[in-house]
């Protein structure tokens, strides 16, 4: 941690040229197409809610059946009749996400999945704000959205994008995983959340043109890992399921 805080000093005027020419420089996707709400699949019933940033937009796919909601979709389908609603803006940080969920109408989840995080490092969310903001984050979705099962993605290996120059991607993946780490300890307390976790190494073969973003590959391993955690997760299976 010091190691760090010394390294931003020595490095401040380096780290911010570069934030500077990345600003400049960045190559702006486009969102994917396709609907951010709907129904698809037979069996029993499934509510399910998708809320985060870019990553939760599918930015890196040119449509949403590539994205991250259209892949948990896609594999839910043939056994559960999923309706979905994906609520996610680039850019997003936790707080933003927060104040959505604030002024919309109370509705009822049986699962939600977040992915929210890298905003709040790149733009500079102290660790103890951020999580005092998840745990208010997962608090709302409980009491006013009544989720009943909170799958959390953390936060990526930001030191492996392949946008960031070091030494601004040490930097930044540094405080990712501090932050994901904590992220991991503050759900292990909570019964109704639970971390999914996948082992993918990021490079320019997986990551989108921007190299900033997950391509279809990426995607495709985060759904399935989340998947999983849905498919076995008892609270889901045997449970009662949400009020219609």
């Amino acid at each position: 941690m010091l190691l760090d805080v010394a390294a931003r000093v020595v490095l401040l005027p380096v780290l911010i040229g570069q934030a500077v020419y990345l600003r400049k420089t960045f190559l702006s996707l486009p969102e994917p197409d396709g609907p951010r709400s709907g129904m698809a699949g037979d069996g029993p019933p499934l509510r399910m809610l998708i809320i985060g940033d870019s990553s939760a937009v599918g930015i890196g796919v040119a449509t949403q059946d590539l994205a991250l909601s259209g892949q948990i979709t896609q594999r839910l389908a043939p056994n559960r009749q999923v309706t979905f609603d994906l609520i996610a803006r680039s850019g997003a940080r936790t707080a933003d996400a927060l104040a959505w969920l604030e002024a919309a109408p109370k509705a009822s989840y049986d699962v939600v999945v977040t992915a929210l995080g890298v905003n709040d490092v790149t733009k500079g969310v102290s660790l103890r704000s951020w999580l005092q903001l998840q745990a208010q984050l997962f608090d709302t979705l409980g009491d006013r959205f009544g989720a009943r099962r909170i799958i959390v993605s953390g936060l990526p290996p930001v030191g492996q994008f392949p946008l960031l120059p070091h030494p601004l991607r040490w930097i930044l993946g540094r405080q990712a995983v501090r932050f994901d780490r904590n992220l991991r300890a503050l759900v292990a307390q909570r019964p109704d959340c639970v971390a999914v976790t996948f082992e993918v190494t990021l490079d320019k073969t997986n990551m989108a043109a921007d190299g900033f973003h997950p391509g279809p590959t990426v995607y495709a391993a985060w759904a399935e890992a989340i998947v999983q955690l849905i498919v076995t997760d008892p609270l889901l299976l045997d449970g009662p399921h949400a009020s219609q």
